[in-house]
Protein backbone atom coordinates (compact mmCIF):
# COMPACT_ATOMS: atom_id res chain seq x y z
CA UNK A 1 0.00 0.00 0.00
CA UNK A 2 1.44 3.23 -1.00
CA UNK A 3 0.82 5.89 2.03
CA UNK A 4 -0.06 9.20 0.37
CA UNK A 5 2.14 11.60 2.73
CA UNK A 6 3.80 10.83 5.94
CA UNK A 7 2.55 11.24 9.80
CA UNK A 8 5.49 12.77 11.53
CA UNK A 9 5.12 13.04 15.23
CA UNK A 10 7.32 15.20 16.37
CA UNK A 11 9.23 15.53 19.61
CA UNK A 12 6.86 17.81 21.30
CA UNK A 13 4.35 15.26 20.57
CA UNK A 14 1.72 16.79 18.21
CA UNK A 15 0.33 15.63 14.83
CA UNK A 16 1.34 17.54 12.04
CA UNK A 17 0.39 16.94 8.43
CA UNK A 18 2.60 17.82 5.78
CA UNK A 19 0.99 20.54 3.58
CA UNK A 20 -2.34 20.49 5.89
CA UNK A 21 -1.53 23.60 7.04
CA UNK A 22 -0.96 25.64 3.51
CA UNK A 23 -4.42 23.81 2.46
CA UNK A 24 -7.00 23.35 5.23
CA UNK A 25 -9.83 22.59 3.15
CA UNK A 26 -8.10 19.66 1.33
CA UNK A 27 -9.28 16.46 3.63
CA UNK A 28 -6.87 13.88 4.89
CA UNK A 29 -6.54 10.49 3.76
CA UNK A 30 -8.51 7.58 5.53
CA UNK A 31 -5.44 6.09 7.02
CA UNK A 32 -4.61 10.44 7.96
CA UNK A 33 -7.82 10.54 9.55
CA UNK A 34 -6.90 7.61 11.67
CA UNK A 35 -4.09 8.81 13.10
CA UNK A 36 -5.55 12.50 13.75
CA UNK A 37 -7.66 10.38 16.10
CA UNK A 38 -4.95 7.95 17.65
CA UNK A 39 -2.76 10.95 18.59
CA UNK A 40 -5.66 12.38 20.22
CA UNK A 41 -6.47 9.50 21.63
CA UNK A 42 -2.96 9.38 22.77
CA UNK A 43 -3.00 12.72 24.42
CA UNK A 44 -0.75 14.56 22.11
CA UNK A 45 -1.15 17.83 19.78
CA UNK A 46 -3.08 18.25 16.69
CA UNK A 47 -1.18 20.64 14.39
CA UNK A 48 -3.79 23.48 13.02
CA UNK A 49 -3.26 21.59 9.20
CA UNK A 50 -4.79 18.07 10.69
CA UNK A 51 -7.81 20.24 12.39
CA UNK A 52 -8.77 22.31 9.57
CA UNK A 53 -8.20 18.68 7.16
CA UNK A 54 -10.52 16.57 9.58
CA UNK A 55 -13.14 19.48 10.14
CA UNK A 56 -13.17 19.56 6.17
CA UNK A 57 -13.92 15.67 6.22
CA UNK A 58 -16.67 16.22 8.66
CA UNK A 59 -18.09 19.08 6.55
CA UNK A 60 -18.52 17.29 2.91
CA UNK A 61 -18.87 13.83 4.59
CA UNK A 62 -15.62 11.69 3.85
CA UNK A 63 -15.18 11.16 8.05
CA UNK A 64 -17.93 9.17 8.93
CA UNK A 65 -19.90 9.09 12.23
CA UNK A 66 -18.25 6.49 13.94
CA UNK A 67 -14.94 8.53 13.29
CA UNK A 68 -16.23 11.92 14.70
CA UNK A 69 -17.84 9.88 17.68
CA UNK A 70 -14.25 8.53 18.13
CA UNK A 71 -12.77 11.82 17.64
CA UNK A 72 -15.15 13.68 20.28
CA UNK A 73 -14.29 10.97 22.76
CA UNK A 74 -10.72 11.14 22.63
CA UNK A 75 -11.53 15.02 23.03
CA UNK A 76 -13.64 14.31 26.09
CA UNK A 77 -11.29 12.83 27.90
CA UNK A 78 -7.85 14.26 26.37
CA UNK A 79 -8.90 17.92 26.42
CA UNK A 80 -7.57 20.36 24.16
CA UNK A 81 -4.90 23.48 24.38
CA UNK A 82 -5.88 26.59 24.09
CA UNK A 83 -4.49 26.44 20.09
CA UNK A 84 -6.01 23.39 19.77
CA UNK A 85 -9.43 24.87 20.76
CA UNK A 86 -8.66 27.86 18.62
CA UNK A 87 -7.78 26.24 15.63
CA UNK A 88 -11.00 24.00 15.63
CA UNK A 89 -13.30 26.67 16.46
CA UNK A 90 -11.63 28.90 13.60
CA UNK A 91 -11.68 25.30 11.11
CA UNK A 92 -15.53 24.89 12.27
CA UNK A 93 -16.70 28.97 11.32
CA UNK A 94 -14.66 28.35 7.91
CA UNK A 95 -16.82 25.13 7.05
CA UNK A 96 -19.37 27.59 6.33
CA UNK A 97 -20.34 31.28 5.29
CA UNK A 98 -18.92 33.96 7.47
CA UNK A 99 -20.96 37.25 7.37
CA UNK A 100 -19.54 40.59 6.70
CA UNK A 101 -20.93 43.78 7.33
CA UNK A 102 -19.21 46.28 5.65
CA UNK A 103 -21.94 48.84 4.83
CA UNK A 104 -23.20 49.21 8.25
CA UNK A 105 -22.27 52.50 10.23
CA UNK A 106 -22.26 50.45 13.79
CA UNK A 107 -20.49 47.38 15.70
CA UNK A 108 -21.56 44.40 15.35
CA UNK A 109 -22.69 42.70 18.89
CA UNK A 110 -24.07 39.37 20.38
CA UNK A 111 -24.61 37.38 23.44
CA UNK A 112 -24.91 33.71 23.93
CA UNK A 113 -26.62 32.20 27.01
CA UNK A 114 -25.53 28.90 28.12
CA UNK A 115 -29.40 28.25 29.25
CA UNK A 116 -31.54 28.56 32.14
CA UNK A 117 -34.78 28.70 33.30
CA UNK A 118 -37.07 31.85 32.66
CA UNK A 119 -34.99 33.22 30.72
CA UNK A 120 -36.06 35.85 28.19
CA UNK A 121 -32.97 37.97 28.52
CA UNK A 122 -32.34 37.96 24.60
CA UNK A 123 -36.12 39.53 23.79
CA UNK A 124 -34.99 42.46 25.94
CA UNK A 125 -31.22 42.70 25.18
CA UNK A 126 -30.74 42.61 21.90
CA UNK A 127 -33.36 45.19 21.04
CA UNK A 128 -31.85 47.71 24.03
CA UNK A 129 -28.68 47.62 22.04
CA UNK A 130 -29.87 47.89 19.22
CA UNK A 131 -31.27 51.40 20.01
CA UNK A 132 -27.86 52.06 21.52
CA UNK A 133 -26.50 52.05 18.01
CA UNK A 134 -25.21 48.45 17.78
CA UNK A 135 -26.67 45.97 15.39
CA UNK A 136 -27.28 42.49 16.65
CA UNK A 137 -27.67 39.31 14.24
CA UNK A 138 -28.59 37.14 17.19
CA UNK A 139 -28.68 33.62 15.76
CA UNK A 140 -30.75 31.76 18.65
CA UNK A 141 -31.71 27.65 19.44
CA UNK A 142 -34.41 26.21 20.59
CA UNK A 143 -35.15 24.59 23.98
CA UNK A 144 -32.72 22.29 25.29
CA UNK A 145 -33.60 19.61 28.03
CA UNK A 146 -35.26 21.76 30.75
CA UNK A 147 -34.22 25.18 29.42
CA UNK A 148 -36.57 27.55 26.82
CA UNK A 149 -35.27 28.57 23.61
CA UNK A 150 -35.33 31.70 22.30
CA UNK A 151 -36.61 30.67 19.18
CA UNK A 152 -39.60 28.87 20.64
CA UNK A 153 -40.71 32.11 22.78
CA UNK A 154 -40.94 34.11 19.51
CA UNK A 155 -42.76 31.56 17.33
CA UNK A 156 -45.95 32.04 20.27
CA UNK A 157 -45.91 34.89 18.00
CA UNK A 158 -48.69 34.80 15.37
CA UNK A 159 -46.84 34.93 11.21
CA UNK A 160 -43.02 35.23 13.25
CA UNK A 161 -40.32 33.90 11.36
CA UNK A 162 -38.11 32.44 12.82
CA UNK A 163 -35.73 30.72 9.22
CA UNK A 164 -34.59 33.68 7.50
CA UNK A 165 -32.11 33.38 3.90
CA UNK A 166 -29.23 35.01 4.72
CA UNK A 167 -29.73 38.09 2.30
CA UNK A 168 -33.44 38.80 4.48
CA UNK A 169 -31.49 38.23 7.80
CA UNK A 170 -28.83 41.02 6.77
CA UNK A 171 -32.07 43.22 5.47
CA UNK A 172 -33.51 42.94 8.96
CA UNK A 173 -30.62 43.32 11.24
CA UNK A 174 -29.58 46.67 8.70
CA UNK A 175 -33.34 47.72 9.24
CA UNK A 176 -34.50 47.29 12.84
CA UNK A 177 -30.77 46.69 13.93
CA UNK A 178 -31.34 43.56 15.30
CA UNK A 179 -32.83 39.94 13.58
CA UNK A 180 -33.06 36.82 16.03
CA UNK A 181 -33.35 33.68 13.74
CA UNK A 182 -32.42 30.29 13.46
CA UNK A 183 -29.05 28.47 12.29
CA UNK A 184 -28.18 28.78 8.63
CA UNK A 185 -27.48 25.69 6.69
CA UNK A 186 -24.91 27.71 5.47
CA UNK A 187 -23.32 28.88 8.59
CA UNK A 188 -20.68 26.59 10.47
CA UNK A 189 -22.21 23.69 8.95
CA UNK A 190 -19.78 21.09 10.60
CA UNK A 191 -20.60 21.94 14.02
CA UNK A 192 -24.46 21.05 13.48
CA UNK A 193 -22.82 17.54 12.53
CA UNK A 194 -20.36 17.44 15.46
CA UNK A 195 -22.68 17.74 18.61
CA UNK A 196 -25.51 15.75 16.56
CA UNK A 197 -22.74 12.97 17.00
CA UNK A 198 -21.43 14.30 20.27
CA UNK A 199 -25.27 14.13 21.50
CA UNK A 200 -26.03 10.51 20.89
CA UNK A 201 -22.12 9.86 22.02
CA UNK A 202 -22.27 11.25 25.71
CA UNK A 203 -19.37 13.88 24.46
CA UNK A 204 -21.77 17.29 25.19
CA UNK A 205 -20.36 18.14 28.32
CA UNK A 206 -16.64 18.19 26.66
CA UNK A 207 -15.75 21.88 27.33
CA UNK A 208 -13.00 22.14 23.78
CA UNK A 209 -16.51 20.72 22.44
CA UNK A 210 -18.39 23.20 23.98
CA UNK A 211 -16.40 26.39 23.38
CA UNK A 212 -15.80 25.48 19.51
CA UNK A 213 -19.38 25.30 19.29
CA UNK A 214 -20.77 28.15 20.70
CA UNK A 215 -17.61 30.34 18.76
CA UNK A 216 -17.91 28.70 15.33
CA UNK A 217 -21.16 29.73 14.97
CA UNK A 218 -20.75 33.62 16.63
CA UNK A 219 -17.41 33.96 14.82
CA UNK A 220 -19.47 32.81 11.28
CA UNK A 221 -21.97 36.11 12.38
CA UNK A 222 -19.35 38.38 11.47
CA UNK A 223 -19.08 39.97 14.99
CA UNK A 224 -17.02 42.92 16.46
CA UNK A 225 -17.54 41.54 20.25
CA UNK A 226 -19.44 38.89 22.03
CA UNK A 227 -20.74 38.27 25.99
CA UNK A 228 -21.18 35.20 27.31
CA UNK A 229 -23.92 34.77 29.82
CA UNK A 230 -22.73 31.75 31.74
CA UNK A 231 -25.26 30.43 34.34
CA UNK A 232 -24.82 28.83 37.34
CA UNK A 233 -26.77 27.21 40.06
CA UNK A 234 -29.14 24.35 40.48
CA UNK A 235 -31.01 25.18 37.08
CA UNK A 236 -28.03 25.44 35.12
CA UNK A 237 -26.23 23.02 33.01
CA UNK A 238 -22.84 24.04 34.67
CA UNK A 239 -24.45 24.08 38.42
CA UNK A 240 -21.01 24.69 40.10
CA UNK A 241 -19.91 28.34 40.47
CA UNK A 242 -16.36 27.54 40.01
CA UNK A 243 -16.71 25.44 36.74
CA UNK A 244 -18.79 27.79 35.16
CA UNK A 245 -15.68 30.71 36.16
CA UNK A 246 -13.44 28.05 34.07
CA UNK A 247 -15.69 28.12 31.51
CA UNK A 248 -15.59 31.53 31.26
CA UNK A 249 -11.84 32.25 31.40
CA UNK A 250 -11.77 29.20 28.61
CA UNK A 251 -14.03 30.39 26.04
CA UNK A 252 -13.21 34.38 26.33
CA UNK A 253 -9.84 33.18 26.24
CA UNK A 254 -9.83 31.01 22.86
CA UNK A 255 -12.35 33.72 21.39
CA UNK A 256 -8.92 36.49 21.65
CA UNK A 257 -7.16 33.81 20.53
CA UNK A 258 -9.86 33.88 17.35
CA UNK A 259 -9.85 37.23 17.24
CA UNK A 260 -12.82 37.96 18.44
CA UNK A 261 -13.33 40.01 21.82
CA UNK A 262 -15.57 38.65 24.44
CA UNK A 263 -16.13 39.05 28.26
CA UNK A 264 -18.04 36.66 30.21
CA UNK A 265 -20.43 37.21 32.80
CA UNK A 266 -21.00 34.11 35.65
CA UNK A 267 -25.21 34.76 36.32
CA UNK A 268 -26.87 32.79 39.19
CA UNK A 269 -29.17 30.31 38.16
CA UNK A 270 -30.84 28.94 41.65
CA UNK A 271 -33.97 30.21 40.72
CA UNK A 272 -35.92 31.18 37.43
CA UNK A 273 -34.56 34.73 36.23
CA UNK A 274 -37.71 36.08 35.44
CA UNK A 275 -40.82 35.78 37.38
CA UNK A 276 -42.75 33.04 34.55
CA UNK A 277 -41.35 30.25 32.72
CA UNK A 278 -42.92 29.07 29.47
CA UNK A 279 -43.13 30.55 25.77
CA UNK A 280 -45.93 32.65 25.41
CA UNK A 281 -45.78 33.77 29.34
CA UNK A 282 -41.94 35.00 28.89
CA UNK A 283 -42.68 36.43 25.73
CA UNK A 284 -45.48 38.47 27.61
CA UNK A 285 -43.14 39.56 29.99
CA UNK A 286 -40.27 40.85 27.67
CA UNK A 287 -42.63 43.36 25.81
CA UNK A 288 -44.25 44.74 29.43
CA UNK A 289 -40.74 45.10 30.40
CA UNK A 290 -39.84 46.73 26.90
CA UNK A 291 -43.45 48.82 27.77
CA UNK A 292 -42.19 50.30 31.13
CA UNK A 293 -44.20 47.83 33.04
CA UNK A 294 -43.41 46.38 36.53
CA UNK A 295 -40.59 43.81 36.12
CA UNK A 296 -38.15 41.29 38.49
CA UNK A 297 -35.00 43.61 39.62
CA UNK A 298 -32.81 40.60 39.19
CA UNK A 299 -33.90 40.05 35.46
CA UNK A 300 -33.38 43.67 35.00
CA UNK A 301 -29.71 43.08 36.33
CA UNK A 302 -28.72 40.47 33.72
CA UNK A 303 -30.01 42.86 30.93
CA UNK A 304 -28.53 45.77 32.11
CA UNK A 305 -25.18 44.28 33.00
CA UNK A 306 -25.08 42.10 29.81
CA UNK A 307 -26.28 45.34 27.72
CA UNK A 308 -23.62 47.53 29.38
CA UNK A 309 -20.98 44.85 28.12
CA UNK A 310 -22.10 44.85 24.68
CA UNK A 311 -22.22 48.85 24.66
CA UNK A 312 -18.33 49.15 26.27
CA UNK A 313 -17.22 46.11 23.28
CA UNK A 314 -18.43 48.35 20.97
CA UNK A 315 -16.61 51.34 21.78
CA UNK A 316 -20.26 53.16 22.03
CA UNK A 317 -19.03 54.60 25.64
CA UNK A 318 -15.74 54.30 27.10
CA UNK A 319 -16.60 53.48 30.50
CA UNK A 320 -19.15 50.53 32.16
CA UNK A 321 -20.50 52.84 34.05
CA UNK A 322 -22.00 54.87 30.89
CA UNK A 323 -22.67 51.76 28.87
CA UNK A 324 -25.15 50.74 31.40
CA UNK A 325 -26.49 53.76 32.06
CA UNK A 326 -27.62 53.80 27.74
CA UNK A 327 -28.85 50.45 28.12
CA UNK A 328 -31.53 51.50 30.69
CA UNK A 329 -32.18 55.10 28.77
CA UNK A 330 -32.96 53.15 25.95
CA UNK A 331 -35.27 50.74 28.13
CA UNK A 332 -36.62 53.59 29.40
CA UNK A 333 -37.20 55.91 26.34
CA UNK A 334 -39.28 52.90 24.63
CA UNK A 335 -36.11 53.24 22.16
CA UNK A 336 -35.73 49.36 22.64
CA UNK A 337 -39.52 48.60 22.46
CA UNK A 338 -39.15 50.41 18.99
CA UNK A 339 -36.90 48.21 17.49
CA UNK A 340 -38.78 44.96 19.08
CA UNK A 341 -41.66 46.14 17.16
CA UNK A 342 -39.87 46.70 13.69
CA UNK A 343 -38.17 43.12 14.43
CA UNK A 344 -41.22 41.41 15.04
CA UNK A 345 -42.76 42.96 11.96
CA UNK A 346 -39.82 42.56 9.18
CA UNK A 347 -40.17 38.81 10.19
CA UNK A 348 -43.67 38.22 9.34
CA UNK A 349 -45.34 39.27 13.10
CA UNK A 350 -48.11 41.71 13.53
CA UNK A 351 -47.08 45.83 13.33
CA UNK A 352 -49.11 46.03 16.46
CA UNK A 353 -47.76 43.14 18.65
CA UNK A 354 -46.58 45.71 21.72
CA UNK A 355 -49.89 47.64 21.73
CA UNK A 356 -52.35 44.45 22.21
CA UNK A 357 -49.67 41.81 23.13
CA UNK A 358 -52.34 39.69 24.76
CA UNK A 359 -54.85 40.07 21.93
CA UNK A 360 -52.20 37.59 19.92
CA UNK A 361 -50.49 35.77 22.38
CA UNK A 362 -52.12 32.48 23.16
CA UNK A 363 -53.23 31.07 26.61
CA UNK A 364 -54.00 28.43 28.29
CA UNK A 365 -57.51 27.01 28.85
CA UNK A 366 -56.40 26.05 32.62
CA UNK A 367 -55.00 28.92 34.67
CA UNK A 368 -54.98 27.72 38.29
CA UNK A 369 -52.72 28.79 41.26
CA UNK A 370 -50.60 26.10 43.27
CA UNK A 371 -50.84 27.60 46.77
CA UNK A 372 -48.47 27.20 49.66
CA UNK A 373 -49.22 24.99 52.55
CA UNK A 374 -48.17 26.68 55.30
CA UNK A 375 -46.71 29.81 56.42
CA UNK A 376 -42.68 30.48 55.65
CA UNK A 377 -40.05 32.21 54.00
CA UNK A 378 -38.67 30.55 50.47
CA UNK A 379 -35.89 29.28 50.79
CA UNK A 380 -34.68 27.28 47.64
CA UNK A 381 -36.04 26.17 44.44
CA UNK A 382 -35.55 23.61 42.37
CA UNK A 383 -35.03 25.36 39.60
CA UNK A 384 -34.02 22.67 37.22
CA UNK A 385 -37.62 20.76 38.21
CA UNK A 386 -39.39 23.98 37.68
CA UNK A 387 -38.22 23.59 33.95
CA UNK A 388 -39.13 20.02 33.63
CA UNK A 389 -42.26 20.77 35.13
CA UNK A 390 -42.88 23.27 31.74
CA UNK A 391 -41.65 20.39 29.55
CA UNK A 392 -44.02 17.79 31.23
CA UNK A 393 -46.67 20.64 31.22
CA UNK A 394 -46.09 20.41 27.15
CA UNK A 395 -44.20 24.01 26.94
CA UNK A 396 -40.70 22.21 25.84
CA UNK A 397 -39.35 19.01 23.56
CA UNK A 398 -38.92 14.95 24.92
CA UNK A 399 -38.16 14.63 21.26
CA UNK A 400 -36.90 16.71 18.46
CA UNK A 401 -40.40 15.91 16.60
CA UNK A 402 -42.46 16.95 19.52
CA UNK A 403 -44.72 19.70 18.98
CA UNK A 404 -44.96 22.43 21.26
CA UNK A 405 -47.80 24.17 23.34
CA UNK A 406 -46.65 27.53 23.55
CA UNK A 407 -50.02 28.44 25.81
CA UNK A 408 -48.39 26.74 28.48
CA UNK A 409 -46.13 27.06 31.52
CA UNK A 410 -45.60 29.12 34.88
CA UNK A 411 -46.72 32.56 35.92
CA UNK A 412 -46.42 34.42 39.34
CA UNK A 413 -43.40 32.50 40.30
CA UNK A 414 -42.14 33.64 43.83
CA UNK A 415 -38.63 34.16 44.41
CA UNK A 416 -36.42 32.93 47.01
CA UNK A 417 -36.32 34.79 50.66
CA UNK A 418 -39.90 35.98 49.83
CA UNK A 419 -41.96 35.60 52.88
CA UNK A 420 -45.25 33.64 52.27
CA UNK A 421 -48.61 32.75 53.99
CA UNK A 422 -50.28 29.08 53.98
CA UNK A 423 -52.56 30.11 51.02
CA UNK A 424 -50.63 32.47 49.13
CA UNK A 425 -49.87 31.51 45.22
CA UNK A 426 -46.52 30.35 44.99
CA UNK A 427 -46.86 29.70 41.45
CA UNK A 428 -49.69 29.89 38.62
CA UNK A 429 -50.44 26.89 36.32
CA UNK A 430 -50.85 27.71 32.83
CA UNK A 431 -52.60 24.14 31.63
CA UNK A 432 -53.74 22.55 28.48
CA UNK A 433 -56.43 20.14 30.90
CA UNK A 434 -57.42 19.96 34.71
CA UNK A 435 -55.04 16.81 34.76
CA UNK A 436 -52.32 18.68 33.36
CA UNK A 437 -52.56 20.90 35.58
CA UNK A 438 -52.73 18.74 38.68
CA UNK A 439 -49.71 16.83 37.31
CA UNK A 440 -48.04 20.47 37.67
CA UNK A 441 -49.29 20.86 40.79
CA UNK A 442 -47.39 17.58 42.27
CA UNK A 443 -44.09 18.53 40.30
CA UNK A 444 -44.65 22.12 42.10
CA UNK A 445 -44.67 21.01 45.85
CA UNK A 446 -41.02 19.63 45.47
CA UNK A 447 -40.18 22.66 43.50
CA UNK A 448 -40.51 25.15 46.40
CA UNK A 449 -38.99 24.60 50.26
CA UNK A 450 -40.46 27.33 52.64
CA UNK A 451 -38.75 27.41 55.68
CA UNK A 452 -38.66 29.63 58.95
CA UNK A 453 -36.59 32.30 58.34
CA UNK A 454 -35.64 34.38 55.64
CA UNK A 455 -32.58 33.92 53.39
CA UNK A 456 -30.69 36.56 51.87
CA UNK A 457 -30.86 34.85 47.95
CA UNK A 458 -27.63 34.84 46.21
CA UNK A 459 -26.63 37.83 43.81
CA UNK A 460 -27.25 37.69 40.06
CA UNK A 461 -24.30 38.62 38.97
CA UNK A 462 -21.57 36.60 40.41
CA UNK A 463 -18.28 37.22 38.28
CA UNK A 464 -16.80 38.82 35.92
CA UNK A 465 -13.74 37.69 32.95
CA UNK A 466 -12.30 39.68 30.30
CA UNK A 467 -9.63 38.03 28.55
CA UNK A 468 -6.81 40.61 27.45
CA UNK A 469 -3.96 38.77 24.68
CA UNK A 470 -0.19 39.27 26.00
Amino acid sequence: MVIPGPVILPLGGSLAVPGAAMMPGMCLPMLLLREVIHAKRDGKELSTGAIHSFIAGVTDGSVTDAQVGAFAMAVYYNGMDPDEQAALTLAMRDSGSVLQWTDLDGPVLDKHSTGGVGDLVSLVLGPAVAACGGYVPHISGRGLGHTGGTLDKLESIPGFSVQQELDPFRRIVREAGIAIVGQSPDLAPADRRLYAVRDVTGTVGSVPLIVSSILSKKLSEGLDGLVMDIKAGNGAFMSDPSEAGELAVTITGVAAQSGLRCTGLVTDMNQPLAGCAGNALELAEAIDILNGQQHSTRLLEVIISLGGEMVLLGGLEETLENARRRVLAALDSGAAAERFARMVHLQGGPADLLDRPRDYLPKAPVILPFRATSDGHVGSIDTRLAGVCVLELGGGRKDVKDTIDHRVGLSGLCSVGEKVSKGQPLAVVHAATKSDWERATDCLSRVFRLQAEPLNPLPVIQDRVIWEKS
